[in-house]
């Protein structure tokens, strides 16, 4: 079978993407009545961190070892990742003992730079640049909580906060199937022309359509789902006053402005969240919150990723085959008793 990565959401088709989301939906499902199908059995996953994680590092690992196989947590200083040995010894070395690799890293090269040599599956389990498997997620619980009348093609997006990872892969997946796409935020922090070229290339094929806004009240008029994100990231901490002065209080998500949107409009939130900050407590415990959904639904979707990827590519002899091997080595230790 082909090998192939999960790295980028534009790496797939609208079609392998849906194809995807259905299987995730056909595995909760099976979940949900404790039949959860052992299709990985024995097979292992290498999970690599280079920053602590509750969502990513949970789900993968629970996902693997309900799926019938086994996880292996490698935190900084256990793996030599680029030190004393380089991204790709480190890459080979684990394909020739794991079925699948997951890495969640700082810099977007260092998940190219293992994918590059491996010769089984890599997942991107976030980077600097982008977040693949959290979005895929995302529009999962949002298909889960669609208004009754609409279709996926439909539905209006609004992400109201910094040009984070997760607004970068919200975007792009969005366009590449067809929604409607919003970011609000001060023109310093908007998207980068990169990503709306790329996004605008979607819509093109999908129909979809992208808008970057400073108003805020604007963006949720007509919104399906508000999501929002830190201010934010690892390394911009010396950031945070003039950030927090940007975006406080025009660009926090409160009662105020959800109520501005459709009343069945949706709270979305990746977390962590900073409470109090990005969104106030009322809105993310609110009856309109779905950002618990979401937690969940990393689990069923690593699960289907991880299934989607690596199933294919496992072996499955014969009982035949099984029994002469087996056969042969009980022979072989019986003989030297």
């Amino acid at each position: 079978m082909t090998l192939r990565h999960f790295i980028d959401t534009q790496d797939f088709s609208k079609e392998e993407l849906l194809e995807l989301i259905e299987l995730t939906r056909m595995i909760k499902a099976a979940d949900k009545q404790g039949c959860t199908p052992k299709l990985l059995q024995d097979a292992t996953l290498a999970m690599i961190f280079e920053e602590p994680s509750t969502r990513t590092r949970v789900s993968f690992e629970v996902a693997m070892t309900e799926l019938g196989g086994h996880a292996l947590y490698l935190k900084p200083g256990e793996i030599h990742l680029g030190v004393r040995e380089s991204l790709g010894d480190t890459s080979r070395v684990l394909s020739r003992m794991c079925d699948v690799i997951m890495a969640r890293t700082l810099q977007h090269a260092t998940i190219t730079g293992l994918a590059g040599t491996a010769t089984v599956p890599v997942i991107n389990g976030l980077t600097d640049y982008n977040h693949p498997t959290q979005v895929v997620c995302d529009v999962f619980t949002m298909i889960e909580h669609t208004p009754a009348g609409k279709r996926l093609e439909d539905l209006n997006v609004t992400f109201i906060g910094d040009a984070t990872n997760v607004l970068s892969s919200l975007m792009l997946i969005c366009t590449r199937l067809g929604m409607h796409f919003t970011h609000a935020a001060p023109k310093k922090y908007q998207a980068p022309a990169q990503w709306l070229q790329w996004a605008e290339e979607n819509c093109q094929v999908s129909g979809g359509t992208v808008t970057v806004t400073e108003d805020p009240i604007a963006a949720v008029r007509d919104a399906d789902y508000i999501y929002t994100d830190l201010w934010w990231w690892v390394g911009q901490e010396d950031e945070i006053p003039e950030r927090r002065a940007a975006f406080m209080p025009k660009y926090q998500v409160n009662m105020d402005l959800l109520r501005q949107a459709p009343a069945h409009c949706k709270f979305m939130h990746c977390l962590p969240a900073s409470r109090g900050v990005e969104a106030t407590d009322e809105v993310m415990d609110s009856p309109q919150s779905i950002i618990f959904d979401q937690a969940e639904n990393r689990l069923h979707t690593e699960k289907g990723i991880l299934t989607w990827l690596v199933y294919p590519r496992l072996k499955r002899p014969s009982p035949e085959l099984l029994a002469f091997h087996t056969g042969q080595i009980h022979n072989y230790l019986d003989g030297r008793c």
